[in-house]
C-alpha cells in the first residue's frame, strides 16, 4: 500500500471514530502509507467524495466506523479492483467480526491495510423491479426485523439504543405472521407464514446475532433462516439462542442455501447491513468475488 483514502463517519461509536481515525492515520504514515482523509457530511455527501477519490486512483479505500459506512463503500467497490480496508469503530461490527478484524484497536486494523493482504469475497445484491441495486456484506432481512427498523427509523424519543428497545417491545405486541412467497434459484414458488426472513451472506448482523450459523462469505450462496412464530412467549425465548447459533435446531425455523431468491411480502421493506435497502418485492442474490477485502495474514 502507498496511497490510500480514509473514510471516516463521525457519528460512529457513538461520535468515537474520529478519534480512532487519527490514531489509524498516523499509524498508516507510520508505515510510510501517503493517506487522504475524508469525512463526509451527510451519506450523499460521503459517497461524491468516494466517487472522486476512485476517479482519481487509490491503493485502497479504508473506512472508519461501523457496519453502515462499510455499506456506503460497498456500493461504490463492488465488482471493482480497489480493496477495501476497515478500521471497525461502530457499535455492531459484524463485518469486523465475520473477518477476524481487531475491534478497539485502530493500531492493529491500520497494520492490516499497510500490510496490503487482500481476500475475495462474496457479497449480496438486492434488485427492485425497476432495476434498483443495493450491495450488502453482512445479512439482509425481512420481517419482524424490519417491521422494528422501520418503527424505530419513525420515533423521535428515546434516543439511542433504547429507541430500538422500544420499538421492538410495540412490534412483540402486534406480533403476527406475513405472508410470504419464496422463489428459491429455479424452483417454484413457495408459500408460507413466516415471521421473519434473513438471507445471508455472512453469519452474524445486529452486533453479533448468528441469524444464519452457517453461512459462508466465499461459497457463492446464501444461508437462509426463516422464523415462524406468532407466539410472543416462544419467539422471546429463541432470542437467546440467536447469539449461540442454535435456533436452527428448534422446529420454527428451517434453513435453505440458494443462489438467488425471489422475495414477495406486501408492505415490508429489505434491511441491510443495518440500514434499510429497498421495499419488497426484491430479488436477493449472492455475487462471487465481488469485493476484494484487506484482511489479517494468515499465520
Amino acid at each position: 500500500m502507498n496511497q490510500v483514502t480514509v473514510l471516516t463517519n463521525p457519528m460512529s461509536g457513538h461520535g468515537n471514530a474520529p478519534h480512532a481515525a487519527e490514531r489509524a492515520v498516523t499509524q498508516l504514515q507510520r508505515r510510510g502509507v501517503d493517506v487522504c482523509a475524508i469525512v463526509g457530511t451527510d451519506a450523499a455527501h460521503a459517497r461524491r467524495l468516494v466517487d472522486d477519490a476512485l476517479d482519481r486512483g487509490t491503493d485502497a479505500l479504508v473506512v472508519v466506523g461501523g457496519d453502515g459506512v462499510i455499506s456506503l463503500a460497498l456500493q461504490a467497490l463492488a465488482t471493482g479492483d480497489v480493496p477495501l480496508g476497515i478500521v471497525p469503530a461502530g457499535t455492531g461490527n459484524d463485518h469486523a467480526r465475520e473477518y477476524h478484524l481487531p475491534t478497539g484497536d485502530p493500531e492493529a486494523a491500520a497494520d492490516i491495510v499497510a500490510d496490503g493482504h487482500t481476500e475475495t469475497v462474496d457479497l449480496g445484491r438486492i434488485e427492485d423491479s425497476s432495476g434498483a441495486v443495493k450491495w450488502f456484506g453482512t445479512v439482509m432481512a425481512a420481517g419482524f426485523d424490519s417491521l422494528v427498523s422501520d418503527r424505530t427509523n419513525r420515533m423521535r424519543w428515546p434516543h439511542g439504543r433504547m429507541r430500538y428497545n422500544v420499538a421492538m417491545l410495540a412490534e412483540i405486541s402486534q406480533l403476527r405472521l406475513l405472508p410470504f412467497r419464496l422463489t428459491f434459484d429455479d424452483e417454484p414458488e413457495f408459500r408460507t407464514e413466516l415471521t421473519l426472513a434473513a438471507f445471508g451472506n455472512t453469519r452474524s448482523y445486529g452486533g453479533g446475532m448468528l441469524i444464519c450459523p452457517g453461512a459462508d462469505h466465499s461459497d457463492g450462496l446464501l444461508d437462509v433462516t426463516m422464523i415462524t412464530s406468532a407466539s410472543r412467549t416462544r419467539l422471546i425465548r429463541l432470542f437467546p439462542t440467536v447469539f449461540k447459533g442454535t435456533h436452527v435446531d428448534l422446529d420454527e425455523v428451517t434453513t435453505k442455501r440458494a443462489r438467488s431468491v425471489h422475495v414477495e411480502c406486501p408492505g415490508i421493506n429489505a434491511y441491510a447491513d443495518g440500514d434499510f435497502a429497498l421495499p419488497l418485492p426484491v430479488t436477493v442474490s449472492a455475487v462471487p468475488g465481488a469485493l476484494r477485502l484487506l484482511v489479517p495474514k494468515q499465520s
